[in-house]
């Protein structure tokens, strides 16, 4: 597959295959060997690299799970490109120097990307920015002192290079490219999108490749044929009038939670804990529903706020409820050639809240995912939305409990009677992350936490103090 992207500020036309992976590719062809493996699916961030968007937006991703077809038209910075002309350092690596944020060096490319990609979108959050980077020898205290350091200290010119070269109208690049070998498309959008899958519907669609990526990197999958949908404009972005807020199918996570802080922030708190940065900036909201996993994160908070999912298939649309896509365990109401364009949910007043129960705080996969949204008028509750994830083998509405509650009073006689009910909704399955028994007391617990909150009660654990 021909690929044109910027490497290190550099043009550069290679042929790839469309599903080795960026960190592959760089250290094997470009002999840029800074950017490191270490897990080689998404956890460690010793492979982040800054990739950079036509729209002039830069943000870290991990270089082992991004696939080299989902580069035509973007700029890639490695750590080689981080230091500027004549090698000139940039204000991140000059504090990690200063603060001896650098111990055995394995970690320290991947915090200095993650470090100056904050830096130059002005993020000073630095826990955040990089609860994606692990390091097992200098401990975070230091390097967090080298970010707080380098915050003031004005962004490298050669830092928003790429964005203009990107911009710049002699740097084109072709709608759709492949090769026999391997099919693969790069569609600019939706209707192009839909053409071609109709015609390829046994094909792969990748849009962030968080989890699709792991199907090659530790599954050793042939994808083939595939279609990169980062370049259909047409499906990313959020729009709302005063009845519902559509969200484009290849919308990323970062964006999802920025838009909804305001708006259900609960829901922008549980993404904050979707993976990393990293993770979030490559993950989409429609990927994240298509794939039909038991424990997405965003399907039970989505069903919980009534959320309708858009289809299409050619020409052809089609709406569901949300709850209707998921219908087995791996199998969900989608024809072949079939895909998610986007995801609506109705405005409404918050009265979202979503528990994420899982073993680490950041970055961790849940056992139990309850999402609650529930209507209470003079003291009665008249409407009840309850989602979770985790407890079956598909994201799934607790129906029974919903009815233990509709029509009574709010209050802890209703709420306590409605936990039995979890049981009639949910056979949940043991495994590493958490027994049956265990799942059912924590969807218990999660239920009673938010009859608690909605009545002031202080029932956070991070608010807890000695």
């Amino acid at each position: 597959m021909g690929i044109r992207f910027l490497l290190n500020g550099e043009p550069r036309d290679v042929e790839a295959a469309p599903t080795v992976t960026l960190l592959d590719w760089l250290r094997e062809e470009a002999r840029l060997t800074g950017t490191k493996e270490g897990c080689n699916e998404g956890d460690c961030g010793a492979c982040t690299v800054m990739v950079t968007d036509a729209d002039g937006t830069s943000r870290a991703l991990n270089a082992c799970i991004l696939f080299m077809g989902q580069l035509e038209g973007r700029a890639v910075r490695t750590v080689e490109g981080i230091a500027g002309p004549g090698g000139a350092l940039h204000p991140v690596q000059e504090a990690m120097v200063a603060h001896h944020g650098s111990q055995c060096g394995f970690c320290t490319p991947g915090f200095v990307v993650s470090m100056a990609v904050a830096h130059l979108n002005g993020r000073r959050d630095h826990d955040d920015q990089l609860a994606g980077n692990l390091c097992r020898c200098t401990g975070y205290a230091p390097i967090v002192r080298a970010a707080e350091a380098a915050a003031d200290a004005p962004v490298p010119d050669w830092m928003r290079a790429d964005a203009e070269a990107l911009g710049d109208p002699a740097f084109t690049f072709p709608k759709i490219r492949s090769s026999g070998a391997t099919p693969a498309a790069v569609p600019t959008s939706s209707d192009a999108l839909a053409e071609w899958y109709a015609a390829h519907p046994d094909a792969t669609l990748i849009a962030g490749a968080t989890d699709v990526g792991l199907w090659v990197t530790k599954g050793l999958r042939d994808l083939a044929p595939v279609a990169f949908l980062n370049r259909c404009a047409d499906l990313t972005g959020i729009a709302a009038d005063q009845d519902s807020i559509r969200i484009g199918a290849m919308t990323s996570l970062t964006e999802v939670g920025a838009y909804f802080t305001d708006r259900h922030p609960s829901l922008a708190g549980m993404i904050r804990r979707y993976g990393s940065v990293q993770v979030r900036n490559a993950a989409t909201i429609g990927g994240n529903i298509a794939n039909g996993s038991p424990i997405g994160d965003s399907p039970p908070a989505l069903i919980a706020l009534g959320a309708t999912l858009h289809l299409r298939k050619g020409e052809a649309r089609r709406d569901m409820p949300l709850e209707a896509f998921f219908l087995d365990y791996g199998k969900q109401d989608r024809a072949p050639g079939e895909f998610v364009e986007a995801i609506s949910v109705p405005v409404q007043p918050d009265r979202l809240a979503c528990y994420k129960l899982s073993k680490r705080f950041d970055q961790d996969i849940s056992a139990v995912c309850g999402c609650f949204n529930v209507t209470v008028e003079e003291g009665v509750v008249v409407a009840a939305r309850i989602a979770f994830g985790g407890m079956a083998g598909v994201p799934k509405r607790a129906a029974a409990v919903e009815a233990a509650l509709v029509d009574r009073p709010w209050s802890l006689e209703t709420v306590t009677a409605a936990q039995a009910r979890f049981a009639e909704d949910f056979t949940p399955l043991s495994d590493m992350r958490a027994s049956a028994a265990y799942r059912l007391r924590a969807a218990e617990g999660m239920l009673m936490r938010y009859f608690r909150e909605s009545r002031g009660e202080a029932v956070s654990v991070l608010e807890v103090r000695a």
